[in-house]
């Protein structure tokens, strides 16, 4: 059985180490100079050394002809066994992803005790996938990892070093950490060729560049890839012969969907995803390569270059400079961007591929809101500052004179107290002149500040002011819904089932009306029936009725901050029940349930109830 590439070619020194020479240099330093490290942390994608660099680590270590430029010799026993990952004494490899728990971790800090075979040599563990350790075994290792025994080194690899910092962040101060480097495509390419030219096989350019694009920053993926297009056996490795063996959409195929796009044919865009999809088409694919096509069209027209492109497709998108705005470039790979999550995921990635080549091919019909916004006033004379423009209402080009904001909005009606019936109309007609100013004195109830202005077309006088903590800004005009009188969004029509989604929010306003002993007891009871304006609340003691009953207008006027038609609260014990005899709290017993609710609303309060034996005086 042949070998596959990945491991054939797997480097046997640290020169070798195509790209991670900042590691590779930095090891072999630290063998020459005698100041090898207790712990070892490689981090990085995966197929980029991690675990071929421990691998030489532990040749340069236990190598039986050392160079004296402290590289191993590769031909050695020690050398092969470590390099093929054959049995070792001095050199144990482990799968943490197998091997994850608090007892294998300890099975390893007792077999790391052992010395060495020989005085010249080091026992080293590689860890591979390490970040797959529980937190248990990681506390296990910590003490051995700071301090382990002479001539003992742990080389931890891993892809996810954010999760060892989650379930053991001291890891960090005990190990040296290395990153290592995602691989470009042309670096990828390089070593590919050298590989090919040792097999002695012819391979195309583009192959190889097609072939590094796939690998996506991966040499071993490369050499897989490679491996897998090798296998058909016709000799060279031809650019056709790689787009059929993996699989990939021809440049020509996303060069004709982008021509779509530009002259927006969204009609056509049905019947061309359709057809590679008979053909066969990856849609998550073809989705990559319309995305690098559209960032190589956005470098292009910036004015910068793309290497990581096809020639090709290079000198297509160069002929068609100029037919995307950057603008709208930048918003294609944004829609991109947005649906890449959904689309991995999705059952149906031919819908949501079409609908994004519409979306693309629609975009001329879309409006630009930088642009509309540049529009809209930018000052009102009331205030005397600007006026948001995003909190005005943006109307499209070429509308008529008079937009939707500008007409006249009936004011909501004044509201009338609950035992009063209604005689007068809810609102008056809209028939006012839109320039009549609308008055808001300083007097006005808040209920009234907040209902939308009758008039925005005037002047920055016309406008109505709203008062907010304190501080006076200019209302916006809403775009007019209806000739209904406007309800305040927090006022509801009152029924039992609105009553008792809110029920929290009565007791909460109670609360805050100073009436901490009602509250309590509106917490421990239920509403159960709402009759014209009637609320019943079922309680479950004589006590709790009794604190109810006699807090009655602060739960009326939570009430009626909340819902309309509100007119009085009675309260009911459950059925066979008796009542108990009307009985007057003592002084005692309203500072007990005093303490209660301020302990119960407060955790810190509550806590410094218990730890400093605090008492409630009045």
């Amino acid at each position: 059985m042949s070998l596959a590439l990945a491991r054939k070619y797997r480097p046997r020194r640290f020169a070798d180490v195509a790209v991670q020479t900042h590691v590779a240099t930095t090891l072999r330093s630290a063998i020459e100079h005698d100041r090898v490290a207790q712990a070892y942390l490689f981090c990085g994608p995966r197929g980029t050394g991690k675990t071929t660099l421990a691998r030489v680590l532990a040749m340069a270590l236990n190598c039986e002809k050392r160079r004296k430029d402290r590289e191993p010799c590769g031909k050695c026993l020690s050398c092969e066994r470590i390099w093929a990952g054959s049995t070792s004494l001095d050199v144990v490899e482990i799968d943490a992803a197998s091997n994850r728990g608090v007892d294998d971790a300890r099975d390893l800090r007792e077999r790391a005790m052992y010395a060495p075979t020989g005085d010249d040599r080091y026992k080293v563990y590689i860890i591979d996938e390490a970040h797959m350790l529980t937190k248990e075994a990681w506390n296990a290792l910590l003490k051995i990892i700071e301090e382990p025994p002479p001539r003992v080194v742990f080389v931890f690899a891993t892809t996810e070093p954010q999760r060892i910092a989650n379930a053991a962040a001291p890891i960090f101060s005990r190990v040296q950490r290395f990153d290592l480097r995602r691989m470009s495509p042309a670096d990828v390419r390089e070593r590919l060729a050298i590989v090919l030219e040792s097999e002695k096989v012819t391979a195309e350019p583009e192959a190889l560049a097609m072939l590094a694009r796939a690998a996506d920053g991966s040499m071993r993926d490369a050499l897989s890839l490679t491996d897998q297009v090798l296998s058909l056996g016709t000799g060279a490795v031809t650019e056709a012969l790689v787009r059929e063996t993996l699989g990939l959409v021809h440049d020509d195929e996303i060069l004709a969907l982008l021509s779509i796009v530009a002259e927006r044919r969204a009609a056509d865009v049905f019947t061309e995803v359709a057809r590679l999809a008979d053909q066969g088409a990856d849609f998550a694919l073809m989705l990559a390569g319309v995305t690098d096509a559209l960032r190589g069209e956005l470098a292009i027209a910036l004015g910068g270059t793309v290497s990581d492109l096809s020639e090709r497709t290079r000198k297509a998108l160069v002929e068609a400079k100029g037919r995307f705005s950057p603008g709208d470039v930048l918003r294609m790979l944004n829609m991109a961007v947005e649906l890449e999550p959904h689309f991995k995921r999705s059952g149906q990635q031919q819908l949501l591929f079409e609908t994004l080549l519409v979306r693309f091919a629609l975009l001329d019909r879309t409006m630009d809101l930088e642009a509309v916004l540049r529009g809209l006033p930018t000052g009102g004379h009331d205030s005397g500052g600007p006026i948001a423009p995003s909190r005005e209402r943006a109307e499209p080009p070429g509308s008529s004179a008079e937009s939707p904001s500008q007409r006249a909005i009936p004011p909501a009606p004044e509201a009338k107290p609950a035992s009063k019936p209604a005689s007068k109309p809810a609102s008056k007609p809209a028939s006012k002149p839109a320039s009549k100013p609308a008055s808001t004195p300083a007097s006005t109830p808040a209920s009234k500040r907040a209902r939308p202005p009758e008039s925005a077309a005037g002047s920055g006088s016309d406008r109505p002011r709203l008062r907010d903590s304190g501080r006076v800004s200019e209302a916006v005009t809403p775009a007019p819904i209806a000739d209904a009188p406007i309800v305040p969004l927090a006022a509801q029509p009152l029924d039992i089932n609105r009553l008792a989604a809110r029920w929290d929010d009565v007791v909460e306003a109670v609360r805050l009306a100073g009436r901490g002993v009602v509250a309590s007891s509106l917490a421990e009871s239920t509403p159960t029936a709402v009759s014209n304006g009637v609320v019943t609340v079922q309680v479950a003691s004589e006590t709790l009725a009794s604190a109810i009953d006699n807090g009655t207008d602060a739960v009326l006027a939570a009430l009626r901050t909340l819902f309309t038609g509100v007119q009085q609260v009675v309260t009911a014990r459950p059925e066979g029940v008796p009542a108990a005899p009307m009985k007057r709290m003592t002084e005692t017993e309203v500072i007990a349930n005093r303490v209660a609710t301020l302990r119960k609303g407060a955790p810190l309060l509550d806590a410094a109830f218990d730890a400093l034996d605090l008492r409630l005086i009045d």
